[in-house]
């Protein structure tokens, strides 16, 4: 199969699954703002930056370094080392989330007292902390599979993730409607810590016989007939072994991680500050807590919705580029870029003028909140740029310039928190969208400068 055809078809599975998701979650955000109310849905919304911090620093960096590593390896024909490595990083990523959760815990209050302000986020942190460990086992083991472009593992593992936390919040809110009237935001949180750990489960019990080339059905079949596990996958590692792939993923993994460490962190300001700056603008706590709610739990997602296009494709294009890279075949790589990037860009117009005849409409009638309509509708003309963006990055990071990455990410957070920080008090939260759409435009010209610095002028001379 031509490197082509393996990105189409990883793309297609992974779009599917990613529209499935995507789909189901959208429900569940109506259930959610419906249930809870826009004041709930920020205070849920206002620990993700918490989460993402604590991911980035324990497990996505490692995940990159992991996939973009075996997709080397297994071009060069070397797959038990490709193993060993996914052993190595699996071991280093779940040990720091151990840390990281029980991190959280003791610090819960701190946390959401003196970062998030907001007391009521203790209890949400605690239970949060729990989905870390779970997160780093199965985002390491598809961070593997997408390394050999297998897209399978990965797929049932977030529709299991996503089917299992809705399950369960819906069920956690039945029984609690009937036995005590009410239902606390923090169940929510609890179908978080559902969903990571089936998925945790599902990838751990499924990869070995994954590894040794059966599929899903036949490793399921016998698992079924047996009664036993899929059979030992994994190569016997002695202490010599793992010191070499430590030693061979730390220099792959520490830029990316501080990569995504400070972006979060910078994303992280920026999110907690926005209730913040909107009362500077002259809102009170809960109408500042109710328009970030909006914001962020029923606009965005809505205009994210088609991203899973761009996103699958960006997962498929970052081994693909490494290897390309490998073989030094400059032609190759500008025609794939050429294509994906011009796909993704008519994939932002289109949504664009969607979003800009019927945001008013989508925000009434999934929300039931004319401002998530409004929302909507400003937010439309990033689509074009904010599609691109992902298959840009993608592309840069398979050509191994993560440096170049930071440089583009911390550029344009930057323009967003000046949004935040002084558009805001001025404008209210039109300014910080502004912003938004400045920020995206700026990255997309950046990223691809930084590309034809890399590809362009090379293939020109």
């Amino acid at each position: 199969m031509s490197r082509k055809q393996t990105i189409i078809r990883g793309t297609i599975i992974l779009t599917i699954t990613g529209f499935l998701s995507r789909f189901m979650g959208f429900f569940y955000r109506i259930f959610l703002s419906r249930t809870f109310g826009e004041e709930g849905v920020g205070l849920y919304q206002l620990i993700f930056p918490v989460y993402a911090l604590c991911y980035s620093l324990t497990t996505a960096g490692i995940e990159t370094a992991i996939s973009r590593t075996v997709a080397r390896k297994i071009s060069l024909g070397r797959e038990r080392e490709a193993r060993e490595f996914l052993l190595t990083g699996l071991s280093l990523s779940f040990f720091l989330a151990c840390i990281c959760m029980v991190a959280m815990q003791k610090n819960a209050g701190f946390i959401a007292s003196e970062i998030l302000g907001d007391e009521r986020c203790v209890p949400l942190l605690t239970i949060l902390s729990y989905t870390v460990p779970c997160s780093a086992v199965h985002s390491c083991i598809c961070g593997y599979c997408y390394g050999l472009k297998q897209t399978s593992i990965p797929a049932a593992a977030q529709l299991i993730e996503q089917s299992t936390r809705i399950a369960g919040v819906y069920l956690l809110y039945r029984v609690l409607i009937r036995n005590q009237g009410n239902a606390p935001v923090t169940i929510a949180v609890c179908g978080l810590v559902i969903g990571e750990f089936f998925s945790a489960l599902y990838t751990t019990t499924i990869l070995p016989g994954f590894l040794k080339g059966r599929s899903i059905t036949q490793i399921l079949r016998r698992r079924a007939s047996s009664g036993l596990p899929a059979g030992r996958a994994f190569p016997s590692m002695t202490a010599g072994i793992l010191c070499r792939r430590l030693k061979e993923l730390l220099p792959l993994s520490v830029p990316l991680t501080a990569n995504r460490v400070l972006i979060n962190l910078l994303q992280s300001i920026e999110a907690i500050s926005i209730p913040g700056r909107l009362q500077r603008f002259g809102l009170d706590t809960s109408q500042a807590l109710s328009l970030y709610g909006v914001l962020n739990g029923m606009a965005l997602p809505c205009i994210l919705f088609p991203s899973a296009v761009t996103s699958s494709i960006s997962i498929m294009l970052m081994p693909t580029v490494a290897e390309i890279q490998a073989s030094d075949d400059r032609s190759e790589m500008l025609d794939i870029i050429k294509k994906v990037t011009g796909a993704c860009f008519t994939l932002g117009l289109f949504c664009c003028l969607t979003f800009l005849l019927f945001g008013s409409w989508i925000g009434l009638a999934l929300f039931g909140s004319r401002t998530a309509g409004k929302f909507i509708l400003t937010l439309a003309w990033i689509c074009p740029f904010l599609y691109t963006n992902s298959a840009l990055s993608s592309i840069i990071n398979g050509l191994g310039k993560t440096g170049s990455t930071l440089f583009v990410n911390t550029f344009s957070l930057l323009i967003r928190i000046f949004g935040v920080f002084y558009a805001i008090p001025l404008f209210g939260i039109q300014g910080y969208l502004w912003g938004l759409l400045i920020s995206q435009l700026a990255a997309t010209l950046l990223s691809v400068w930084i590309i034809y610095q890399n590809i362009g002028r090379k293939a020109a001379l």
